[in-house]
């Protein structure tokens, strides 16, 4: 058999064999006569150091483990994991000389950092990765946030995984240890949940200033339904208004984590900061595959390498990975090989293999990141298995078009949205034209801050300047008789059909604010057609509650009218709501008898259809330009118009010239005018300017 290559379904149950077929000895162990084998062939029991000493070990499990230690595999394994003893864990995993047949299951931590914005968790993750040995102290800060949008607005976009070798000074032992930094925001709740089921547990940063915020919940809340053990981690004790002891018991109170187990950090100074790779050790379960079963990983992630095609991050449930493999996705059956395995300490290291329970990446030559779908099962090529809960397609909720601010940059913005797309196999982009504005496309988004992200990466990145048309959300259509029909361009409802009902999408929102705001959020969330499920106190002053809200909502000003109503000290998060029954009708704005479909929205029947129409008919009247002739503005709803606006007609005074004489002679100058201005009328043609879009857009 080939160097690297494992045959389908190999169950790897000698380790020597194994150590063979991963190439041979690591350097450090090969120096000191060690055999560098893997654990994929283990039985998964630990090292004869670790079983006597494993803290909270039953005796029950104590002797299971030592009538397994027996075997030639589980020697083997022993051996490596005292090679990996004996290096120099403060270098980090490349430079320390580590191999990952060091590591088995017993050996490996896989966790994540959940927050709310700007409490801390980039630089956090900093620290654990200067302690390690992983980055050089005082180099790059938030090293994780790879894109400029991630430092600007202090959020992830994109997963991101670094591996780090901790020493722990109470067994002697070395670890190896994922940490697996995961987006925040709903948005991506979806590839959220993937990459924490890739988790056995989880760090939640608090700040200790700010205590508990609505993220904060949210989070927390995505993290208890995967099962994972949660940390609490009160951050920036070294504030002058930090109350360090009160948050860990306000966390206590409502989220019902213990304030004993809290740990207290600040990472800006590094105060508390060598508790949390013991603590996380100790703590937190370490992955419970079985390195003897067939191959099963969890593809939790993904970005595009220009030259290699897509380089997919994984974990392996079960079983290992080499180069050279052929590997099946579950979800399309399609088959790929395996170019290249490895970790990210923190850059792509090459490894031999992935043994069970670790996490890096694997290049599958995938040419598109539209073939790789997150949350998909890999398993070996002939060796099927059952596939790992929770795999979905992604649905994209919010829709809008996307046109270039000058017609002749179009190319550009086609060229633009083609790289980006490689990045982001989740968003839907079809071409359209507007009689508005042109060529463009309709692009279909996860959420509102995904549209922004993708809009702001657009102009930073590639330079674009483009016009959008107001977010949209998918609407369902029922016709009666089971006939239904996806919306998501307001200017397709049809008009010539009877529809039975329209269905929307919602979101369940948390705003988390002080108690004297709570009748000013209750009327705000009650005016914008709100369903209250929950309120209850958050402690320290603070109030939860929570609403069923309509997902088009949040793409107008909420959140800023959450932020104004409480003077900033609201926070406000949601997650994905089912779809529920509305009374809506569309609203469509004409300009001089002529509909403007990127001004076409769906907006709820009756006194609210007349309030949004006249906004936008007055932001009109005054932003665009007088012609020589009247302008009608209309906005129209149920086959009437419910709004109108007129811009005047510029006009000449034809009478300047007319210093006396009979009142005939001035009557026939102005029908004379009359009759120039409604003959221009009748054949002038009425333009909405691009760049008059983005403020027509905002009014409601």
């Amino acid at each position: 058999m080939a160097a690297g290559r494992v045959s389908p379904g190999h169950p790897w149950s000698t380790s020597r064999h194994a150590c063979a077929q991963l190439g041979g000895t690591s350097s450090a162990a090969a120096s000191r006569g060690i055999s560098s084998c893997g654990s994929s062939g283990s039985s998964g029991s630990a090292s004869a150091h670790e079983r006597p000493s494993a803290a909270g070990s039953s005796p029950a499990a104590a002797a299971a483990a030592t009538a397994t230690s027996d075997t030639p595999a589980a020697d083997a394994d022993a051996d490596a994991a005292d090679a990996a003893d004996a290096l120099d864990a403060s270098r980090g995993f490349a430079k320390g000389g580590f191999d990952v047949s060091q590591f088995p299951p017993e050996r490996v931590r896989n966790f994540c950092i959940i927050a709310h914005v700007d409490h801390g968790k980039s630089t956090i993750a900093d620290r654990l990765m200067e302690q390690t040995g992983a980055i050089v102290r005082g180099g790059n800060a938030q090293y994780l946030d790879k894109l400029q949008v991630e430092r600007e607005r202090g959020i992830t976009v994109k997963a991101q995984t670094v591996s780090l070798v901790f020493r722990h000074t109470r067994d002697g032992h070395t670890y190896l240890i994922n940490l697996i930094d995961t987006p925040g925001h709903v948005d991506f709740s979806y590839e959220v949940s993937r990459s924490l089921a890739a988790c056995q547990g989880a760090l939640l940063v608090v700040d200790a200033g700010q205590g508990i915020q609505a993220q904060t919940v949210a989070n927390f809340h995505s993290a208890r339904e995967q099962g994972l053990e949660m940390l609490p981690v009160i951050n920036k004790i070294d504030l002058p208004a930090a109350r360090p002891q009160h948050v860990a018991a306000n966390v206590e109170e409502v989220l019902g984590l213990a304030a004993s187990g809290a740990l207290f950090t600040s990472a800006k100074t590094g105060v508390g900061m060598a508790s949390l790779l013991p603590a996380i050790v100790d703590r937190v379960p370490h992955p419970r595959g079985d390195p003897a079963a067939p191959l099963r990983m969890l593809l939790f992630d993904a970005v595009h390498d220009e030259y290699r095609g897509a380089v997919c991050l994984v974990a392996v449930v079960d079983g290992l990975v080499a180069k050279g493999d052929k590997v099946v996705a579950a979800s399309s059956g399609d088959v790929y090989e395996v170019q290249e395995c490895g970790l990210l300490a923190p850059e792509q290291t090459p490894t031999p293999a992935l043994l069970c329970g670790q996490v890096g990446y694997i290049i599958p030559g995938i040419r598109s990141l539209k073939s790789v779908r997150v949350g998909d099962t890999m398993y070996r090529h002939k060796a099927p298995v059952q596939a790992l809960p929770g795999f979905r397609p992604a649905k994209a909720m919010v829709f809008a078009g996307v046109h270039p601010a000058d017609g002749d940059s179009f190319e550009g913005l086609v060229s633009a949205i083609d790289k980006l797309t490689l990045n982001d196999a989740s968003l839907i982009v079809r071409k359209e034209t507007s009689e508005a504005l042109g060529p463009g496309f309709r692009v279909g988004f996860l959420g509102m801050l995904h549209m922004e992200v993708f809009i702001q990466r657009l102009e930073q990145e590639y330079g674009a300047t483009v016009v959008t048309t107001a977010p949209t959300v998918t609407h369902i259509i029922d016709y009666g008789a089971g006939e239904t029909a996806e919306l998501d361009r307001p200017s397709d409802f049809p008009l010539d059909r009877k529809v039975v009902q329209i269905l929307e999408p919602t979101v369940v929102a948390s705003i988390v604010a002080p108690n004297a705001y709570l009748g000013k959020v209750l009327q705000l969330c009650s005016a914008r057609r709100g369903e209250l499920l929950d309120q209850a106190p958050a402690g320290d002053g603070r109030f939860l509650v929570r609403y069923v809200l309509p997902l088009s909502e949040l793409a107008t000003d909420l959140y800023s009218e959450v932020k104004s109503r409480t003077q900033g000290y609201g926070t406000f998060d949601y997650e994905e709501g089912a779809y529920r029954p509305a009374d809506l009708v569309r609203l469509d704005i004409l300009a001089h008898g002529e509909p403007v479909d990127a001004l076409c929205r769906l907006v709820p029947r009756g006194a609210g259809a007349a309030t949004t129409g006249r906004a936008i008919l007055d932001k009109m009247a005054k932003v665009m330009e007088r012609q020589q002739f009247d302008v009608i503005l209309q906005a129209s709803a149920d086959g009437r118009v419910i709004a109108r606006e007129t811009i005047r007609a510029n006009r000449k005074n034809v009478l300047a010239k007319c210093y006396g004489g009979d009142v005939s002679r001035k009557r026939k100058l102005l029908d004379k005018q009359k009759e120039g201005k409604r003959r221009m009328k009748r054949i002038g043609n009425i333009e909405v300017p691009q760049e008059l879009f983005p403020e027509l857009m905002r009014a409601r």
